[in-house]
């Protein structure tokens, strides 16, 4: 029972920085604006490890890499203590390491759909209840590379756009297959999966 409520604590700190990652590197890779409280937290949050390793790691086509090393680094270090607290001799096996990388990346791209959920809705939101909110730039810059492909080929239906929810069922559907087949692949690795 306390193991299971420090794992619980573990994915909840983690999970929540990693999130703060990548909500970093994708604001600063779709352009979004950084002039507001949100945006400041992020940075402020995420500062300690993101500025030490852009000396290491320089950003490439207008990408900062640091931050989707920062959120890879979380995210791997989450899984290490997971293991850690679980199963202590999978250290050992030979496919450890490989897998945990693997798993890693799965982790990375199912948590940049749940961001993007959660930055849809709050867009969806903020355009029904206060378009002209200060943050409502920032969520509109994050959702455009997705909804706008979906709004040529979606007509207004009574003056509603429909591609926020059409994109909701699109990742849904995204992490329903084929991310749920490559967690699948990875936890045949033993025991490197939590239940």
């Amino acid at each position: 029972m306390l193991t299971q409520t420090l794992v619980f604590v573990l994915e909840t700190v983690f999970g929540l920085f990693t999130l703060a990652a990548l909500a970093r590197f994708y604001a600063q890779a779709f352009r979004a604006p950084f002039r507001n409280p949100l945006t400041d937290f992020v940075v402020a949050l995420t500062d300690f490890m993101v500025k030490p390793l852009r000396k290491l790691i320089p950003g490439a086509f207008g990408l900062d890499l640091a931050s989707l090393v920062t959120a890879g680094l979380s995210q791997m270090v989450l899984l290490i203590l997971k293991v850690a607290l679980l199963w202590p001799d999978a250290f050992l096996m030979p496919t450890f390491w490989p897998g945990l990388i693997l798993w890693t990346l799965v982790c990375l791209f199912r948590l940049s759909l749940y961001l993007l959920i959660g930055v849809v809705l709050i867009q969806a939101l903020l355009s029904w209840v206060s378009p002209y909110h200060p943050i409502a730039p920032f969520f509109a810059a994050l959702t455009r590379p997705f909804l706008r492909p979906l709004q040529r080929i979606i007509p207004l239906v009574g003056g509603v756009d429909l591609s926020p929810l059409v994109l909701l069922i699109l990742v849904q559907v995204t992490l329903m297959l084929p991310v749920a087949w490559l967690e699948a692949a990875v936890s045949r690795l033993p025991r490197l999966v939590a239940g």
